[in-house]
Protein backbone atom coordinates (compact mmCIF):
# COMPACT_ATOMS: atom_id res chain seq x y z
CA UNK A 1 0.00 0.00 0.00
CA UNK A 2 1.12 3.44 -0.51
CA UNK A 3 0.34 6.65 0.08
CA UNK A 4 1.70 9.68 -2.20
CA UNK A 5 1.49 13.20 -0.99
CA UNK A 6 -1.63 12.64 0.85
CA UNK A 7 -2.59 16.03 2.72
CA UNK A 8 -5.26 15.99 5.08
CA UNK A 9 -7.06 18.27 7.08
CA UNK A 10 -9.24 18.78 10.29
CA UNK A 11 -9.83 22.18 11.97
CA UNK A 12 -6.26 23.81 12.54
CA UNK A 13 -4.41 20.67 11.74
CA UNK A 14 -3.20 19.36 8.71
CA UNK A 15 -1.68 16.30 7.48
CA UNK A 16 1.07 17.26 4.98
CA UNK A 17 1.86 15.74 1.59
CA UNK A 18 2.57 12.07 3.63
CA UNK A 19 4.60 9.68 0.84
CA UNK A 20 4.47 6.01 2.45
CA UNK A 21 5.34 2.95 0.54
CA UNK A 22 4.83 -0.09 2.83
CA UNK A 23 6.03 -3.56 0.97
CA UNK A 24 3.52 -6.31 0.35
CA UNK A 25 3.83 -8.39 3.63
CA UNK A 26 5.51 -6.10 5.57
CA UNK A 27 4.78 -5.02 8.90
CA UNK A 28 5.19 -1.47 9.68
CA UNK A 29 5.23 0.59 12.45
CA UNK A 30 3.63 4.09 12.65
CA UNK A 31 5.27 5.90 15.39
CA UNK A 32 4.98 9.74 16.90
CA UNK A 33 3.48 11.27 19.92
CA UNK A 34 -0.32 11.93 20.83
CA UNK A 35 -1.89 14.24 17.80
CA UNK A 36 1.12 13.54 15.80
CA UNK A 37 -1.85 12.39 12.48
CA UNK A 38 -1.09 8.68 12.86
CA UNK A 39 -4.49 8.14 13.45
CA UNK A 40 -5.63 10.62 10.54
CA UNK A 41 -3.42 8.83 8.21
CA UNK A 42 -5.01 5.41 9.26
CA UNK A 43 -8.24 6.83 8.34
CA UNK A 44 -7.13 8.17 4.84
CA UNK A 45 -5.49 5.09 3.74
CA UNK A 46 -8.80 2.89 4.39
CA UNK A 47 -10.85 5.66 3.29
CA UNK A 48 -13.16 7.35 6.46
CA UNK A 49 -11.24 10.15 5.96
CA UNK A 50 -11.63 11.94 1.95
CA UNK A 51 -8.03 13.26 1.04
CA UNK A 52 -7.77 16.97 0.38
CA UNK A 53 -5.03 16.08 -2.49
CA UNK A 54 -2.80 13.20 -3.52
CA UNK A 55 -3.61 9.52 -3.87
CA UNK A 56 -4.05 6.23 -2.28
CA UNK A 57 -2.21 3.33 -4.16
CA UNK A 58 -3.34 -0.71 -3.57
CA UNK A 59 -1.01 -2.66 -5.38
CA UNK A 60 -0.19 -0.09 -7.81
CA UNK A 61 -3.98 0.89 -8.21
CA UNK A 62 -5.29 4.13 -7.32
CA UNK A 63 -8.12 3.54 -4.69
CA UNK A 64 -8.30 7.59 -3.61
CA UNK A 65 -11.94 7.48 -4.48
CA UNK A 66 -13.01 4.37 -3.50
CA UNK A 67 -15.35 3.49 -0.60
CA UNK A 68 -13.70 1.99 2.09
CA UNK A 69 -15.48 -1.17 1.55
CA UNK A 70 -14.59 -1.62 -1.65
CA UNK A 71 -10.28 -1.33 -0.79
CA UNK A 72 -10.15 -4.79 1.07
CA UNK A 73 -8.73 -3.22 4.05
CA UNK A 74 -8.97 -4.21 7.57
CA UNK A 75 -8.88 -1.49 9.87
CA UNK A 76 -8.74 -1.72 13.77
CA UNK A 77 -9.22 1.00 15.43
CA UNK A 78 -8.12 2.35 19.08
CA UNK A 79 -11.11 1.42 20.56
CA UNK A 80 -12.28 -1.55 18.51
CA UNK A 81 -15.68 -0.50 17.37
CA UNK A 82 -17.53 -3.22 18.12
CA UNK A 83 -21.20 -3.73 18.44
CA UNK A 84 -21.88 -3.89 21.76
CA UNK A 85 -25.57 -5.45 21.13
CA UNK A 86 -24.55 -8.19 18.99
CA UNK A 87 -22.28 -11.27 20.13
CA UNK A 88 -18.54 -11.61 19.83
CA UNK A 89 -20.06 -14.45 16.62
CA UNK A 90 -21.88 -11.69 14.94
CA UNK A 91 -19.01 -9.01 15.64
CA UNK A 92 -16.88 -11.18 13.71
CA UNK A 93 -19.72 -12.05 10.83
CA UNK A 94 -20.62 -7.95 10.75
CA UNK A 95 -18.08 -7.00 7.68
CA UNK A 96 -18.64 -10.37 5.81
CA UNK A 97 -22.67 -9.86 5.84
CA UNK A 98 -21.80 -6.26 4.35
CA UNK A 99 -20.50 -7.46 2.11
CA UNK A 100 -23.16 -10.20 1.24
CA UNK A 101 -20.92 -13.11 1.67
CA UNK A 102 -23.06 -16.75 1.75
CA UNK A 103 -24.23 -18.10 5.22
CA UNK A 104 -21.85 -20.77 4.51
CA UNK A 105 -18.63 -18.66 3.84
CA UNK A 106 -19.68 -16.59 6.68
CA UNK A 107 -19.48 -19.90 8.97
CA UNK A 108 -16.52 -21.19 7.78
CA UNK A 109 -14.33 -17.67 8.32
CA UNK A 110 -16.25 -17.11 11.26
CA UNK A 111 -15.02 -20.37 12.53
CA UNK A 112 -12.03 -20.59 11.36
CA UNK A 113 -10.56 -16.79 12.73
CA UNK A 114 -12.21 -17.74 16.39
CA UNK A 115 -10.11 -20.59 16.48
CA UNK A 116 -7.37 -19.06 14.82
CA UNK A 117 -7.24 -16.37 17.98
CA UNK A 118 -8.33 -18.36 20.64
CA UNK A 119 -11.83 -16.94 20.94
CA UNK A 120 -13.76 -19.94 19.68
CA UNK A 121 -15.35 -20.49 23.58
CA UNK A 122 -16.56 -16.58 23.19
CA UNK A 123 -18.76 -16.67 20.08
CA UNK A 124 -21.97 -16.40 21.82
CA UNK A 125 -21.07 -14.05 24.32
CA UNK A 126 -22.33 -10.88 24.48
CA UNK A 127 -19.33 -7.60 24.30
CA UNK A 128 -20.25 -5.79 27.57
CA UNK A 129 -18.35 -9.01 29.65
CA UNK A 130 -15.62 -9.13 27.57
CA UNK A 131 -12.26 -8.17 28.94
CA UNK A 132 -9.66 -5.59 26.99
CA UNK A 133 -7.31 -8.84 25.22
CA UNK A 134 -10.47 -10.14 24.32
CA UNK A 135 -12.28 -7.74 22.88
CA UNK A 136 -8.71 -7.01 21.26
CA UNK A 137 -8.82 -10.31 20.06
CA UNK A 138 -12.74 -9.74 18.46
CA UNK A 139 -11.54 -6.73 16.51
CA UNK A 140 -8.81 -8.62 14.98
CA UNK A 141 -11.43 -11.47 14.08
CA UNK A 142 -13.75 -9.32 12.77
CA UNK A 143 -10.95 -7.51 10.99
CA UNK A 144 -9.22 -10.39 9.33
CA UNK A 145 -12.71 -12.16 8.26
CA UNK A 146 -12.76 -10.71 5.03
CA UNK A 147 -9.11 -12.16 4.35
CA UNK A 148 -8.11 -8.09 3.78
CA UNK A 149 -5.36 -6.97 1.60
CA UNK A 150 -3.81 -4.80 4.13
CA UNK A 151 -4.54 -4.62 7.83
CA UNK A 152 -4.23 -1.50 9.66
CA UNK A 153 -4.06 -1.52 13.24
CA UNK A 154 -4.79 1.97 15.52
CA UNK A 155 -2.65 0.93 18.58
CA UNK A 156 -4.31 -2.02 19.23
CA UNK A 157 -2.41 -2.80 22.43
CA UNK A 158 -2.95 0.52 24.28
CA UNK A 159 -5.04 -0.76 26.94
CA UNK A 160 -4.15 -3.95 28.06
CA UNK A 161 -1.49 -4.06 30.81
CA UNK A 162 2.16 -5.21 30.23
CA UNK A 163 2.36 -8.37 30.46
CA UNK A 164 -0.99 -9.11 28.10
CA UNK A 165 0.34 -6.39 26.02
CA UNK A 166 3.90 -8.60 25.29
CA UNK A 167 1.49 -11.39 24.55
CA UNK A 168 -0.61 -9.64 22.30
CA UNK A 169 2.21 -8.56 20.37
CA UNK A 170 3.61 -12.07 20.04
CA UNK A 171 0.90 -12.86 18.84
CA UNK A 172 -0.08 -10.06 16.23
CA UNK A 173 3.67 -11.12 15.25
CA UNK A 174 2.80 -14.55 14.71
CA UNK A 175 -0.48 -14.17 12.83
CA UNK A 176 1.26 -11.70 10.59
CA UNK A 177 3.34 -13.60 8.99
CA UNK A 178 1.27 -16.96 9.54
CA UNK A 179 -0.95 -15.01 6.95
CA UNK A 180 1.69 -12.66 5.28
CA UNK A 181 -0.88 -9.88 5.28
CA UNK A 182 0.59 -6.55 5.06
CA UNK A 183 0.65 -4.61 8.09
CA UNK A 184 0.35 -0.49 9.31
CA UNK A 185 0.53 -0.96 13.12
CA UNK A 186 0.30 2.87 15.00
CA UNK A 187 2.32 3.10 18.45
CA UNK A 188 4.25 5.11 20.79
CA UNK A 189 6.05 2.48 22.69
CA UNK A 190 9.44 2.34 21.01
CA UNK A 191 9.62 -1.43 22.76
CA UNK A 192 6.62 -2.43 21.07
CA UNK A 193 7.48 -1.41 17.69
CA UNK A 194 11.08 -2.70 18.17
CA UNK A 195 8.90 -5.90 18.96
CA UNK A 196 6.85 -6.72 15.89
CA UNK A 197 8.20 -3.98 12.63
CA UNK A 198 10.29 -4.21 9.97
CA UNK A 199 10.81 -1.06 9.16
CA UNK A 200 9.05 2.14 10.42
CA UNK A 201 8.43 5.76 10.30
CA UNK A 202 8.17 8.98 12.70
CA UNK A 203 5.21 11.11 12.07
CA UNK A 204 5.22 14.74 14.24
CA UNK A 205 2.99 17.61 13.56
CA UNK A 206 1.97 16.23 10.18
CA UNK A 207 4.80 15.70 8.97
CA UNK A 208 7.07 12.71 8.41
CA UNK A 209 10.25 13.13 10.03
CA UNK A 210 11.62 9.64 9.23
CA UNK A 211 11.27 6.25 7.88
CA UNK A 212 13.27 3.50 7.41
CA UNK A 213 14.82 0.69 9.36
CA UNK A 214 13.81 0.55 13.31
CA UNK A 215 17.59 0.12 14.17
CA UNK A 216 17.66 3.81 12.32
CA UNK A 217 15.07 6.01 13.50
CA UNK A 218 16.00 8.33 16.41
Amino acid sequence: ICCDRVAYTVGDFRLEEATLDVAAGEYFVLLGPPGSGKSMLLECLCGLNHVDSGRVLLDGLDVTDWEPRRRGIGYVPQDYALFPHLSVRRNIASGLVARGESRDTITARVNTMADMLGIAHLLDRRIAGLSGGERQRVALARALAIQPRVLLLDEPVSALDESTREHVCAELRRLQRQLNITTIHVSHNLEEAFSLGDRGGILRDGRFQQIGRLVDLL
